[in-house]
């Protein structure tokens, strides 16, 4: 019986950075809470980074180790600006759950 081989990882056109990847950190009400009690950190991140670029990332700049990465892609809003309505740009949300032992100081 032969063995299925997972495919191999095809390079991407571009090679993000961290500092390029995680955009800026939600500081929300809920992330606090989520902060305090899950030990999870919500950061707007970039729309081409998947979780395993995100995940790299967060280990990187904060020296910490991730236990889990969710993403969210929300979608852009519908705006009037005097007489003509224009849409603002989709962005991606990234929910990171970090190890027990491990905590952002700056949330």
């Amino acid at each position: 019986m032969s063995k299925i081989n997972p495919p191999e990882p095809t390079h991407r056109g571009v090679e993000l950075e961290p500092h390029q990847i995680l955009l800026r950190p939600l500081v929300t009400e809920k992330g606090v809470h989520r902060a305090t009690r899950n030990n999870q950190y919500a950061f707007q991140v970039h729309r081409d980074a998947n979780k395993i670029d995100i995940r790299r990332a967060v280990e990187s700049l904060f020296d910490v180790k991730v236990a889990k990465v969710r993403t969210q892609t929300r979608k852009g809003k519908t705006r009037r600006f005097k007489f003509r309505y224009g849409r603002t740009s989709d962005w991606k949300k990234a929910i990171i759950q970090l190890h027990p032992d491990h905590r952002i100081d700056f949330f």
